[in-house]
Protein backbone atom coordinates (compact mmCIF):
# COMPACT_ATOMS: atom_id res chain seq x y z
CA UNK A 1 0.00 0.00 0.00
CA UNK A 2 1.40 3.54 -1.19
CA UNK A 3 0.84 6.26 1.58
CA UNK A 4 -0.22 10.29 -0.33
CA UNK A 5 -0.67 12.21 2.88
CA UNK A 6 -2.17 15.67 2.09
CA UNK A 7 -1.34 18.34 4.35
CA UNK A 8 -1.13 22.50 5.01
CA UNK A 9 0.28 23.15 8.02
CA UNK A 10 -2.16 26.06 8.11
CA UNK A 11 -6.07 25.78 8.43
CA UNK A 12 -8.45 26.41 6.04
CA UNK A 13 -6.51 26.11 3.15
CA UNK A 14 -8.74 23.38 1.64
CA UNK A 15 -6.91 20.50 2.30
CA UNK A 16 -9.67 18.53 2.75
CA UNK A 17 -11.40 19.28 -0.60
CA UNK A 18 -7.91 18.33 -2.52
CA UNK A 19 -7.88 15.43 -0.93
CA UNK A 20 -11.78 14.90 -0.91
CA UNK A 21 -11.35 15.28 -4.86
CA UNK A 22 -7.99 13.09 -5.10
CA UNK A 23 -10.23 10.32 -4.19
CA UNK A 24 -12.89 10.92 -6.55
CA UNK A 25 -10.51 10.97 -9.36
CA UNK A 26 -8.28 8.12 -7.79
CA UNK A 27 -11.79 5.75 -7.66
CA UNK A 28 -9.67 5.24 -4.36
CA UNK A 29 -10.13 1.79 -2.16
CA UNK A 30 -8.48 3.25 0.76
CA UNK A 31 -8.59 6.08 2.57
CA UNK A 32 -8.32 7.71 5.84
CA UNK A 33 -9.07 11.14 7.94
CA UNK A 34 -6.59 11.24 10.40
CA UNK A 35 -7.58 14.97 11.81
CA UNK A 36 -9.09 13.12 14.23
CA UNK A 37 -9.40 16.41 16.12
CA UNK A 38 -12.17 18.31 14.02
CA UNK A 39 -12.17 15.23 11.20
CA UNK A 40 -14.90 16.10 8.50
CA UNK A 41 -14.14 13.71 5.08
CA UNK A 42 -17.14 11.56 6.56
CA UNK A 43 -19.43 14.40 5.29
CA UNK A 44 -18.39 13.59 1.91
CA UNK A 45 -17.45 9.69 1.86
CA UNK A 46 -18.54 7.10 3.65
CA UNK A 47 -19.83 4.03 3.00
CA UNK A 48 -21.41 1.67 5.60
CA UNK A 49 -19.76 1.83 9.41
CA UNK A 50 -18.15 -2.07 9.68
CA UNK A 51 -17.38 -1.10 13.50
CA UNK A 52 -17.13 1.84 16.03
CA UNK A 53 -14.14 1.02 18.69
CA UNK A 54 -14.04 2.97 21.94
CA UNK A 55 -10.17 3.95 22.32
CA UNK A 56 -8.82 4.40 25.46
CA UNK A 57 -6.12 7.59 26.09
CA UNK A 58 -4.07 8.28 29.35
CA UNK A 59 -5.55 7.18 32.08
CA UNK A 60 -7.43 9.56 34.48
CA UNK A 61 -7.33 9.87 38.55
CA UNK A 62 -9.81 9.80 40.97
CA UNK A 63 -10.11 10.24 44.82
CA UNK A 64 -12.13 7.96 46.96
CA UNK A 65 -13.62 10.46 49.27
CA UNK A 66 -13.86 7.89 52.18
CA UNK A 67 -10.54 7.42 52.26
CA UNK A 68 -9.80 11.10 51.74
CA UNK A 69 -7.93 12.73 55.09
CA UNK A 70 -7.71 16.19 52.93
CA UNK A 71 -4.08 16.35 53.29
CA UNK A 72 -3.90 18.66 50.45
CA UNK A 73 -0.84 17.26 48.81
CA UNK A 74 -2.67 15.86 45.79
CA UNK A 75 -3.49 19.13 44.96
CA UNK A 76 0.46 20.90 45.79
CA UNK A 77 1.66 18.79 43.61
CA UNK A 78 -0.84 18.73 40.54
CA UNK A 79 1.04 20.89 37.50
CA UNK A 80 -1.84 20.48 35.59
CA UNK A 81 -4.15 22.40 38.59
CA UNK A 82 -6.90 19.12 37.98
CA UNK A 83 -7.99 19.01 41.81
CA UNK A 84 -10.17 21.81 43.09
CA UNK A 85 -11.02 21.28 47.08
CA UNK A 86 -15.06 21.99 46.79
CA UNK A 87 -16.31 20.88 50.13
CA UNK A 88 -13.56 17.95 49.61
CA UNK A 89 -10.80 17.41 46.96
CA UNK A 90 -12.00 16.70 43.33
CA UNK A 91 -10.04 15.91 40.12
CA UNK A 92 -11.63 17.56 37.08
CA UNK A 93 -11.07 15.02 34.43
CA UNK A 94 -10.47 17.31 31.85
CA UNK A 95 -7.68 19.05 33.44
CA UNK A 96 -6.30 15.34 34.63
CA UNK A 97 -3.25 14.23 32.24
CA UNK A 98 -2.87 10.92 33.62
CA UNK A 99 0.84 11.60 35.06
CA UNK A 100 -0.11 9.83 38.60
CA UNK A 101 1.68 12.19 40.93
CA UNK A 102 -1.23 12.63 42.97
CA UNK A 103 -1.26 8.62 43.48
CA UNK A 104 2.19 8.65 44.50
CA UNK A 105 1.65 11.45 46.96
CA UNK A 106 -1.22 10.43 48.44
CA UNK A 107 -0.42 9.21 51.59
CA UNK A 108 -3.51 7.15 52.48
CA UNK A 109 -3.88 5.44 48.99
CA UNK A 110 -7.20 7.04 48.42
CA UNK A 111 -6.42 8.37 44.62
CA UNK A 112 -6.28 5.75 41.66
CA UNK A 113 -5.52 6.00 37.92
CA UNK A 114 -8.21 3.96 35.32
CA UNK A 115 -8.95 3.88 32.01
CA UNK A 116 -11.10 6.65 30.15
CA UNK A 117 -12.47 7.11 27.13
CA UNK A 118 -10.48 9.75 24.80
CA UNK A 119 -12.29 9.20 21.89
CA UNK A 120 -14.10 6.60 18.95
CA UNK A 121 -12.40 4.95 16.18
CA UNK A 122 -14.53 4.29 13.24
CA UNK A 123 -14.42 2.01 9.72
CA UNK A 124 -16.34 2.36 7.00
CA UNK A 125 -16.29 -0.21 4.25
CA UNK A 126 -18.41 0.07 0.79
CA UNK A 127 -17.28 -3.29 -1.04
CA UNK A 128 -13.87 -3.23 -1.57
CA UNK A 129 -13.05 0.17 -0.37
CA UNK A 130 -12.14 0.64 3.15
CA UNK A 131 -12.15 4.35 4.89
CA UNK A 132 -10.84 4.19 8.61
CA UNK A 133 -11.41 7.72 10.60
CA UNK A 134 -11.45 8.35 14.35
CA UNK A 135 -12.54 11.40 16.68
CA UNK A 136 -10.90 12.27 19.75
CA UNK A 137 -13.53 13.50 22.35
CA UNK A 138 -13.05 17.16 23.70
CA UNK A 139 -10.59 17.79 26.14
CA UNK A 140 -8.22 14.16 25.48
CA UNK A 141 -4.75 14.30 24.32
CA UNK A 142 -2.85 11.68 22.65
CA UNK A 143 -4.09 12.44 19.00
CA UNK A 144 -1.05 10.55 18.00
CA UNK A 145 -1.60 7.42 19.14
CA UNK A 146 -5.10 8.02 17.90
CA UNK A 147 -4.05 8.79 14.28
CA UNK A 148 -1.32 5.53 14.41
CA UNK A 149 -4.99 3.46 15.32
CA UNK A 150 -6.54 5.30 12.44
CA UNK A 151 -3.64 4.15 9.85
CA UNK A 152 -3.49 0.80 11.51
CA UNK A 153 -7.04 0.24 10.99
CA UNK A 154 -7.20 0.74 7.35
CA UNK A 155 -3.60 -1.37 6.79
CA UNK A 156 -5.23 -4.66 8.90
CA UNK A 157 -8.98 -4.19 6.88
CA UNK A 158 -7.17 -3.41 3.15
CA UNK A 159 -8.89 -5.53 0.82
CA UNK A 160 -6.67 -4.94 -1.88
CA UNK A 161 -3.42 -3.14 -2.56
CA UNK A 162 -2.71 0.60 -3.87
CA UNK A 163 -2.42 4.43 -3.45
CA UNK A 164 -4.27 5.12 -0.01
CA UNK A 165 -5.06 8.75 0.26
CA UNK A 166 -4.86 10.54 3.93
CA UNK A 167 -6.08 13.31 4.70
CA UNK A 168 -4.20 14.86 7.79
CA UNK A 169 -4.41 17.83 10.76
CA UNK A 170 -3.58 21.04 10.61
CA UNK A 171 0.16 22.50 12.70
CA UNK A 172 2.91 20.24 12.51
CA UNK A 173 2.73 18.59 15.92
CA UNK A 174 1.97 14.94 17.44
CA UNK A 175 -0.83 13.79 14.40
CA UNK A 176 0.60 15.45 11.66
CA UNK A 177 4.23 12.93 12.57
CA UNK A 178 1.78 10.29 13.39
CA UNK A 179 0.08 10.52 9.51
CA UNK A 180 3.52 11.20 8.06
CA UNK A 181 4.99 8.02 9.84
CA UNK A 182 5.07 5.30 6.50
CA UNK A 183 4.16 7.84 4.03
CA UNK A 184 5.61 7.63 0.33
CA UNK A 185 4.65 10.97 -0.35
CA UNK A 186 2.76 14.00 1.06
CA UNK A 187 1.23 17.11 -0.95
CA UNK A 188 1.46 20.51 1.00
CA UNK A 189 -1.16 22.39 0.44
CA UNK A 190 -0.66 26.02 0.99
CA UNK A 191 -2.67 29.84 0.72
CA UNK A 192 -0.79 32.79 -0.98
CA UNK A 193 -1.37 34.63 2.71
CA UNK A 194 1.81 35.50 5.57
CA UNK A 195 0.23 32.37 7.75
CA UNK A 196 -0.12 30.18 4.93
CA UNK A 197 3.63 30.49 3.42
CA UNK A 198 5.18 30.44 7.40
CA UNK A 199 3.13 27.23 8.08
CA UNK A 200 3.88 25.58 4.31
CA UNK A 201 7.62 26.34 5.60
CA UNK A 202 7.21 24.79 9.08
CA UNK A 203 5.38 21.48 7.44
CA UNK A 204 8.03 21.34 4.57
CA UNK A 205 10.62 21.17 7.40
CA UNK A 206 8.51 18.59 9.54
CA UNK A 207 7.97 16.20 6.37
CA UNK A 208 11.96 16.66 5.02
CA UNK A 209 12.81 14.96 8.41
CA UNK A 210 10.57 11.55 6.75
CA UNK A 211 12.66 11.77 3.66
CA UNK A 212 8.94 11.49 1.65
CA UNK A 213 8.63 13.01 -1.67
CA UNK A 214 7.03 16.21 -1.50
CA UNK A 215 5.16 18.27 -4.03
CA UNK A 216 3.42 21.70 -2.80
CA UNK A 217 0.10 23.31 -4.94
CA UNK A 218 -1.35 26.75 -4.05
CA UNK A 219 -5.44 27.29 -3.51
CA UNK A 220 -7.28 30.77 -4.48
CA UNK A 221 -3.82 31.62 -6.30
CA UNK A 222 -5.59 34.95 -7.49
CA UNK A 223 -6.31 36.58 -4.29
CA UNK A 224 -2.69 37.60 -3.96
CA UNK A 225 -0.24 36.31 -6.87
CA UNK A 226 2.04 38.48 -5.24
CA UNK A 227 2.56 35.68 -2.53
CA UNK A 228 1.81 33.14 -5.07
CA UNK A 229 5.10 33.99 -6.54
CA UNK A 230 7.19 33.90 -3.42
CA UNK A 231 5.84 30.07 -2.90
CA UNK A 232 6.66 29.22 -6.49
CA UNK A 233 10.29 30.58 -5.90
CA UNK A 234 10.44 29.07 -2.17
CA UNK A 235 9.46 25.69 -3.99
CA UNK A 236 12.73 26.38 -6.51
CA UNK A 237 15.07 27.24 -4.02
CA UNK A 238 14.49 24.07 -1.49
CA UNK A 239 14.24 22.03 -5.04
CA UNK A 240 10.29 21.13 -4.19
CA UNK A 241 7.99 20.16 -7.00
CA UNK A 242 5.62 22.58 -7.40
CA UNK A 243 2.66 21.00 -8.93
CA UNK A 244 -0.23 23.78 -9.85
CA UNK A 245 -2.30 26.32 -8.64
CA UNK A 246 -5.74 26.52 -7.74
CA UNK A 247 -7.80 29.29 -9.00
CA UNK A 248 -11.12 31.15 -6.23
CA UNK A 249 -13.79 29.50 -7.46
CA UNK A 250 -17.46 30.09 -5.60
CA UNK A 251 -18.76 26.46 -7.57
CA UNK A 252 -16.14 24.98 -5.09
CA UNK A 253 -18.17 26.45 -2.03
CA UNK A 254 -21.59 25.93 -3.44
CA UNK A 255 -20.52 22.29 -4.09
CA UNK A 256 -18.72 21.65 -0.76
CA UNK A 257 -22.30 22.51 0.57
CA UNK A 258 -23.88 20.10 -1.12
CA UNK A 259 -21.50 17.19 -0.18
CA UNK A 260 -19.50 17.09 -3.15
CA UNK A 261 -16.49 17.09 -4.26
CA UNK A 262 -15.03 19.97 -6.84
CA UNK A 263 -14.19 17.43 -9.64
CA UNK A 264 -17.82 16.65 -9.75
CA UNK A 265 -18.76 19.24 -11.94
CA UNK A 266 -16.83 21.29 -15.10
CA UNK A 267 -15.67 24.22 -12.55
CA UNK A 268 -12.39 26.20 -13.15
CA UNK A 269 -11.19 25.03 -9.41
CA UNK A 270 -11.79 21.37 -10.72
CA UNK A 271 -9.75 21.65 -13.27
CA UNK A 272 -6.82 23.09 -11.79
CA UNK A 273 -6.93 19.64 -9.77
CA UNK A 274 -7.34 16.98 -12.22
CA UNK A 275 -3.92 18.51 -13.64
CA UNK A 276 -2.43 18.83 -9.75
CA UNK A 277 -3.79 14.85 -9.85
CA UNK A 278 -2.18 14.13 -12.83
CA UNK A 279 1.22 15.50 -12.05
CA UNK A 280 0.96 13.90 -8.22
CA UNK A 281 -0.17 9.89 -9.51
CA UNK A 282 2.27 10.66 -12.18
CA UNK A 283 5.27 10.07 -9.47
CA UNK A 284 4.22 5.84 -9.10
CA UNK A 285 4.07 6.08 -13.19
Amino acid sequence: MKQLVILSGKGGTGKTTVASSFIRLLNAKLYADCDVDAPNLHLLYKGDLAKETDFYGLPKATIDSSKCISCGKCQKYCKFNAIENDNGYKVEPLDCEGCGVCEIVCPVGAISLSTAKAGDLRLFTNEDKVFSTAELKMGNGTSGKLVTEVKKQLRNNAKTDGIAVIDGSPGIGCPVIATLSGADAVLIVTEPSLSGISDMERIVGTANGFGVKIFVCVNKYDTNEKNTGKIEDFCKQNNLEFVGKIPYDKEAVTLVNNGKSIVDMDCKSGKAVRKIFDKVIGYWG
